[in-house]
């Protein structure tokens, strides 16, 4: 790909690959931004991971779901203004990106009866009962299990559009974008 780019540079601007002016040189890869991508070979599965241990390496792709990368959820937030975006991280000071509802413990791998019926009944609220809304969740990172358990209970709760943000917030943050505090999605 960086062939690719250079090639194209230098079709539109011979005057780089004569060496009459100097190439621009690109800032190093954030590195939280680089990893929303990594592949860890973990299959993706059905099952939410139960805790206590949700920071870990995760799947590249979610059953019933798909995946959104960082420019493609920027694009989208752009584009969409139907979009609910549900930030699960548990964090008491918690920056998220613009526009996002923080619903701390909704990625939880053990729900029971009670959880389900909580996190179903503040989905049909931000989402107005529509469940072919899109909704977007996200945690921290690539490797954090939130966000993932998040979507799976968004799926099996009957909703049908429902988008993994893999990257989460370092991945937002590393790629330079802006990011505020979060609504509260008291839930």
């Amino acid at each position: 790909m960086l062939r690719t780019l250079v090639s194209f540079l230098f079709c539109l601007f011979p005057a780089l690959a004569l060496g009459q002016v100097p190439f621009p040189r690109l800032p190093p890869p954030i590195a939280a931004f680089s990893l929303e991508d990594k592949d860890w070979s973990i299959e993706a599965t059905t099952t939410p991971k139960r805790g206590p241990l949700y920071h870990a390496p995760t799947p590249t792709s979610i059953p019933g779901a798909r995946v959104i990368r960082t420019i493609e959820l920027k694009v989208l937030l752009e584009t969409n203004k139907n979009i609910v975006v549900v930030d699960v991280l548990e964090s008491k000071t918690r920056k998220s990106i613009p526009g996002a509802v923080w619903m701390p413990g909704a990625g939880d791998g053990q729900f029971f009866a009670a959880e389900t019926s909580r996190f179903s009944t503040a989905l049909e609220r931000l989402t107005g009962g529509d469940k072919t809304r899109p909704i977007v969740f996200l945690c921290l990172s690539s490797e954090c299990w939130l966000s993932y358990n998040a979507a799976l209970h968004a799926l099996e709760a009957g909703y049908k559009d429902v988008i993994w943000y893999r990257g989460g917030t370092n991945a937002w943050t590393g790629a330079n974008l802006e990011w505020k505090k979060p609504e509260s999605g008291s839930w």
